[in-house]
This record gives C-alpha cells, structure tokens and sequence, in this order.
C-alpha cells in the first residue's frame, strides 16, 4: 500500500450527478448534517440528450424534486418563478425547475466531470477531469442513463451516420423533408416520430406490434374516463393494479429475483400517453414486423424485415431505450466494478441503495433491477433520497470526523 494525502477537505459523501436524483439525495443528506460533495452540470442529461418540445408522461404531482422540508416543490418553483404549470409538462419547464431547485438546495455544486472512482482506505477517491481528487468515504452514482443507451443487434453494423439514437438529438430541425424510420412503440418512439412529423420530417413508425396508448386520448365516456382516473396509483407507472405495488420499491426489493425482474417487465410494457394521439395525423404506423438487418444504400439505409420485404429510409432513428449496464460506467476503477454483484448488468442494492462494494450505492436506473419500476421515474426521487440520506445518518456514529485540512488515505499501487 502507498500512503498519500490531498491538501483539501475530504467529505463524508461524494455524489455523482446532478440530475434529479443526484440533486435530491444532495438535499437530504445535508438535511441531515452529513458533509456532501455533489459533482455535475445541473439537469444536464435533460438538456442535452432530450428534445426540445418533449413532454414529461408523469402528472404533475408526482414531478417534485425531493427535499427534506418539502419547500422546493414545482407549486414553489411557481410561486417563485412564475413558471405556468400546464399537463403535460414541457421539458423545458422541468430542466428550469431543476436548475432553480439546484441554486438552492445545492448552491456550492462542483460541476466539475468524474474522471475515475477508486477504492481508499476507508472510503474512495474521486478524481475530476481537472484540479485535485476528493476523499469520500462514501460514494452515490447518479449519473442516470448517460452511457448507458440500447442499440439493436440488427443495427451494430449499421452507418452511425445514418442510424442515431434519441438521445443523440436536441432537436429534429435537420430531418426536414427526410423519409426517417422511428425503431419502438414506447413513449419516446411516439413523441419521437410526432416532433418529427412536427419538424416536417417523413416519419413512420415501425415496430413489433401495436401501439399501446394510455390513458386513450381522453375517449370514451367521462364517467369511465372518471372512474379510471380515480383507480391509477400516484404515479401512474405501471398497468392497474401492478401500478399500486410499484409505489412500494421498498416491497418490490423483496420479491424473489425472478418474481421481481417478471413484474418490472410486465411494469414497463411499451405505452405511450394518449395526449400524443391527436399529434399522430401525419406519423405512418407499421406494426407486426421486426428489422433483422439494416445496411447503407446509397446516401440513405435499407432495413430488411423479418417476414420478408424491406424499405430504404434517409434516416432511421432508435427509440428502444436504455439497458443499465455497470460495466459501462468507465469513471469507475477495474477493481471496484469486480467488487460489485450484478444481476443482469445492474448491481444488487440493499434498502439504503447500497451495493456490495461497502459505501457505494447507486440510485435512479441503476436501482430499477433491485427497487423496480419506480426508480425510472422522477416519482420515485422522495423514496429514494429518503432511503439513502437515512441509511447513510444512520451508520455515521461509527465514523471518526474526516480532518479538515489534510486527508490522508492509502491507495493500492
């Protein structure tokens, strides 16, 4: 072992992100006295990966960034802003609410990049692209889905030049006049093809069966318009009554594994809103059908189809989601990601977000293996900001104060 040591104070948390599942574990923590170092650009995956003129699918209540007094809600965010909260609500609305919630929940956030993450002595180093590292006895990654994007096999060979995802787009302006393939029938693949639609883009949808619309567009008769509305969970996450068993991660951790992956696929079966449906006028639908090869044909890409034909688009874009992987968090060191039990690529957590790596926890996508569906929502911020700054207080009276000038650690060679 090498002793070194860092002239600048250590922290007892060190938490990766500033998204609002990073933002609102920052509150809480320091809530409850723990010394916090958050590190990120605020909301930053909100802005840069998502569209502009994209619509958040949850309801409004269950869209609060989570703080310990319960004074920086979207109604506060309102009050003090004079933001309009409409339903559904523009991202660009949300990405304000986050970044008003930051200057005060977290104002000395560190926007610095997380270069690497290595097992100490006692704790980790946490190595920014720039400027000295930081000793932390404990670590939360929050990153979210950055890096983390599904790519279909029949397209790993396909022209990255004419194959993108979603989040590769802030805005469709560049898909003017192009015949563009839209891959997915989930909520992104809908409000994907309708911005484009939108952008004067050729959009067409192809997908393996029909469109799932929830809520149906605000058809049928109002008392049963009524009646539904009443029976939904909080969140709306999840078909009826799965939905109610989705509110209680804590539960859902305690199914047997293979129970609990069964309801978290069953939790997030592809839907879209129904509000997209009046957007759909212009957007072709073909459904029944699976891309098994795509390759460049001229400037443009053909797909082949699994029942035979196939098509030539100028563009195709990939609705089909992220699948959390921890071997592609690259800031984290070979070592501490061999310490770290998986199931399915994602970590095995216990109920204060923790994995089996001792003081690394793991919250928002990464936590939906272990806490289900929930996690994948902004709904489930307050559980788990909760959970974590309460498992984290909790085990601090073990703790020796971290000296303020000089921290010293030990670090394998």
């Amino acid at each position: 072992m090498i002793a070194r040591s860092i002239e600048r104070n250590g922290a007892d948390v060190a938490v990766i992100g500033a998204g609002p599942y990073g933002l609102a574990v920052s509150a809480h923590l320091r809530g409850r006295g723990v010394a916090t170092h958050t590190f990120g650009e605020p909301m930053s995956f909100w802005r840069r990966h998502m569209p502009r003129g994209m619509k958040l699918r949850s309801p409004l209540a269950a869209t609060d960034i989570s703080d310990p007094d319960e004074a920086l809600s979207l109604r506060a965010f309102r009050r003090s802003a004079g933001a309009d909260l409409v339903e559904p609500l523009p991202i660009e609305t949300f990405i304000a609410y986050g970044e008003w919630f930051q200057t005060r929940a977290v104002p000395d956030l560190d926007r610095r990049i997380v270069a690497r993450v290595e097992a100490a002595a006692n704790g980790f180093l946490v190595s920014p692209t720039e400027g000295e590292p930081l000793f932390a006895r404990r670590v939360v990654v929050a990153t979210g889905l950055e890096g983390h994007r599904f790519r279909p096999p029949a397209f790993a060979f396909a022209p990255t030049a004419s194959v993108s995802h979603t989040c590769d787009h802030a805005d469709f302006d560049a898909f003017r006049d192009k015949r563009v393939a839209v891959i997915g029938r989930g909520q992104s693949a809908c409000e994907t093809a309708a911005l484009l639609s939108e952008a004067g883009a050729r959009a067409e949808i192809i997908c393996r069966g029909p469109i799932r619309w929830l809520g149906a567009g605000g058809r049928g008769r109002p008392i049963r318009r009524k009646l539904s509305a009443l029976a939904r969970a909080p969140s709306a996450v999840g078909p009826f009554p799965l939905d109610w068993l989705v509110e209680l991660p804590g539960l859902v951790r305690r199914l047997p594994a293979d129970a609990r992956a069964a309801f978290n696929a069953a939790s997030l079966r592809a839907g879209a809103a129904g509000w997209l449906q009046p957007r759909f006028a212009d957007v072709r639908v073909t459904s029944g059908v699976e891309v098994v090869d795509a390759a460049a044909e001229g400037e443009g890409i053909r797909v082949k189809f699994d029942r035979g034909g196939s098509a030539v688009f100028d563009r195709v874009v990939l609705a089909t989601g992220y699948r959390f992987d921890v071997a592609g968090l690259g800031m984290l060191a070979p070592g501490l990601r061999s310490a770290i039990a998986c199931r399915a690529g994602s970590p095995v957590l216990s109920a204060g977000f923790e994995s089996s790596a001792p003081g690394l926890h793991f919250v928002g996508a990464g936590a939906v293996s272990s806490l289900g569906p929930l996690m994948r929502f902004i709904a489930g911020v307050s559980f788990t900001a909760r959970s974590v700054a309460r498992a984290i207080a909790t085990s601090r009276e073990a703790w020796r104060p971290i000296r303020q000038n000089r921290v010293e650690y030990d670090l394998t060679a």
